[in-house]
């Protein structure tokens, strides 16, 4: 079980203490689907353009390696019974180096991928959560809780395009093109 699914009820749980606590008084709830508003942000869409374009070579040379190994085989297979064993163990010896290669290379860029990924999004969703604690302040909301664990809202309640353009307006990406204007949610719902 994952960290995140262990946490989930515990979540549910204080967001629901929390909600009890506060009912009385009135207080205004909101809901952010926290991953939509990272992944929509035009900063995530330039930083997966950039790593697109980063691991493309990379990408390109496992593709390459891959064609060639499957070439080796074809050659193997066509040699069979019309070329000396010797021909045919160095083919397969060359499609044994070759496949090594491959997987060295598929696993280097996995790591290397996962690595930047992680960091890009530990460093966003920490933005994100800065942007939608100021966006609350300024709607005066109470509570805020992640779409994650919650299974009905009201959609007057979401706050998530609100987020993305709080998030797009505060960190603005040099040369990106113009993002279409977020729709704003209505005002949060009492509680």
């Amino acid at each position: 079980m994952s960290l995140r699914m262990g946490l989930r009820p515990v979540a549910v749980c204080s967001a629901l203490f929390a909600l009890s606590q506060i009912a009385s008084g009135q207080a205004k709830v909101a809901v952010v689907n926290l991953q939509e508003a990272v992944f929509k942000s035009a900063e995530i869409q330039k930083a997966d353009a950039d790593m697109q374009a980063k691991y493309k070579p990379r990408q390109d040379e496992i593709n390459r390696v891959t064609t060639e190994i499957g070439d080796l085989g074809q050659k193997f297979q066509a040699g069979q019974g019309k070329l000396a064993e010797a021909v045919l163990a160095d083919l397969q010896a060359q499609g044994q180096r070759r496949q090594r290669d491959l997987q060295r290379l598929q696993e280097d860029l996995n790591a290397d991928v996962e690595r930047d990924r992680n960091e890009i999004l530990t460093k966003a969703s920490q933005k994100m959560g800065d942007v939608v604690k100021k966006l609350a302040e300024e709607k005066g909301v109470d509570l805020v809780v992640d779409t994650a664990t919650i299974l009905y809202f009201k959609p007057t309640m979401d706050l998530t395009a609100d987020a993305i353009a709080a998030y797009d307006k505060a960190y603005p990406v040099a040369g990106a093109a113009a993002q279409p204007a977020a729709k704003p949610a209505a005002k949060p719902a009492s509680k």
